[in-house]
Parts: C-alpha cells; structure tokens; sequence
C-alpha cells in the first residue's frame, strides 16, 4: 500500500491511541497493508520492546492510589521518572484503575496481574517514561478512611469498626501522613516486642545509673514508656490539627482502629 491510499483519518486515530507520531503511524500503516489494528499491535509490540531496554533508568517519582471494595481496601504505589508524568491525569488514572484491580486480589501484598501489566505498559509506550508497579497491601476490615495528600505522593489509610465521622476518618489519616515522628503501631500492644524490651531495659538502665534503688528505677522506667507510647503510637499522639488532643480522644466508645497504613512514593 502507498501513502497516498492511507487515510489522514486513521493515521490520526491511531496517533490518539499510541501517542506517536503522525510519520511512525503512516509508517506502520502502510507496512501493515493498510490494517489499523496489525498497525497498532506491531507499534506497541515494537516500542514495548525499546521501553523494556529502559528499566534501569530511575523511577524516583510517582503517586499513590486508593481503592475500596466491600469489606477490602487496596493502597499501591506507581512510580514513574518525573513528577511530571506522575501529576499527568492519564497517570493518575492508570493508577487509580491499577488500585481497583489490585482490591480484587488476596489480602496481604498487592500483586501485579497480567491485566494490570499491560496497563503500565500502554502509558510507559505513550510517556516514554520507565513506569513501574511500586507495590502496596490489600487489607480487609469494617470500615476505611482514607487521605491523599494533593501531591499525590503520600497517603494514609486506617482499618476501623464501629462509628469515626468521616471528617475525623480522614483527619486521622492526615495525621498518619504529616505525624514526626511517624506512628509505628495503633498502640502498646502492636510495638514489637523486642523493641519494648529494649527500650524498658535503656530506661532501667538510666534510672539506676542515677543511683536510684532498682524498685524505683523500675517505677521510673514505666513512666518513661508511657511517654514513649505517647510518641510513637497513633492512638497516643498529639492530633496534629489539635495537639491539645491525643488521637485517641478523638473516637467514640465504639470506634476502634484495627489498622493503619502510611505510604509514600519511593519509601514502600
């Protein structure tokens, strides 16, 4: 077939679809006989074969997405090159598409589908850009709140049962995210256990070192864990919109946080 016998028209539609230019599009037209599908399909098969070439390149940028589905919730991280691509609304879609699918999946760490592959790989054909699955967590409950912040780049989700208004949901999970230094469990009892024993044995040890009888030094290891559950636990710190008010304070009787999770792009 001739250039002549292809239509501006399906060259521009194909250009629409891969993002290429108008000169590689009449290219693949013509070399496919006029047959806009085998056109597109040799397009995207050759340019995924370049795009694959490109993986060591730094995917320091990205965005985090959010999904919620029944009794499940899905947090992921798509990375990308530049913060430019990763503000692109085409990005954020993909990403808010690859949460919905990820939310399908089992609970625990998301797992990129096949599905989910070939979504990535329609964009990073379109960018150019060296686009990547970052990973994330299913995680399942009652109830969800959910925060992103406006860069797209950090968000919070928290697991909960009974009543927390959806201000306060969300007041929680920006807290999640802007809190220094970060929340490390709900409360005392999700502290890993090794840490707790280190940290009890450190304050022993100082309280004595003062030349403070063991009994009392034990006393005064207690309070000083008590300040640090209030530092490092979310139920225990200071309400970063209210810090006259620990998180705790902030739920009704019923209201429980099972869960919480803090992400941030290139920390996953």
């Amino acid at each position: 077939m001739t250039t002549a016998n292809i239509n501006s028209k399906v060259v521009m539609a194909l250009r629409e679809r891969t993002g290429l230019g108008m000169m590689d599009c009449k290219a693949a037209l013509i070399e496919a006989g006029g047959d806009a599908k085998l056109a597109e399909e040799r397009l995207r098969e050759k340019l995924k074969g370049k795009m694959d070439t490109r993986t060591d390149r730094v995917a320091g940028e990205g965005c985090i997405a959010i999904a919620v589905s029944g009794k499940k919730a899905a947090i992921i991280e798509v990375r990308a090159e530049t913060d430019f691509t990763a503000r692109n609304p085409e990005f954020r879609a993909m990403a808010a598409d690859l949460a919905k699918a990820a939310v399908a999946g089992a609970v625990g760490a998301a797992v990129k589908t096949d599905a989910m592959q070939k979504q990535l790989d329609e964009v990073r054909i379109r960018t150019g850009e060296n686009l990547s699955f970052g990973g994330g967590q299913v995680v399942e409950g009652d109830s969800f709140a959910q925060y992103i912040h406006h860069d797209g780049k950090k968000a919070g989700l928290i697991v909960y049962s009974g009543t927390i208004e959806q201000d306060t949901g969300v007041g929680i999970c920006q807290h999640i995210v802007a809190a220094d230094p970060a929340p490390i469990a709900v409360d005392e009892h999700g502290i890993p256990a090794a840490m707790l024993a280190e940290k009890r044995a450190e304050a022993i040890a100082e309280a004595k070192a003062s030349g403070k009888p063991e009994q009392i030094a034990e006393k005064m290891a207690e309070g000083k864990l008590r300040k640090f559950f209030e530092e490092v636990t979310l139920l225990g710190q200071k309400y970063v919109r209210d810090d006259k008010k620990a998180i705790k304070e902030l739920l009704a009787p019923d209201a429980k946080i099972h869960q919480f999770i803090r992400m941030m792009v290139g920390q996953h």
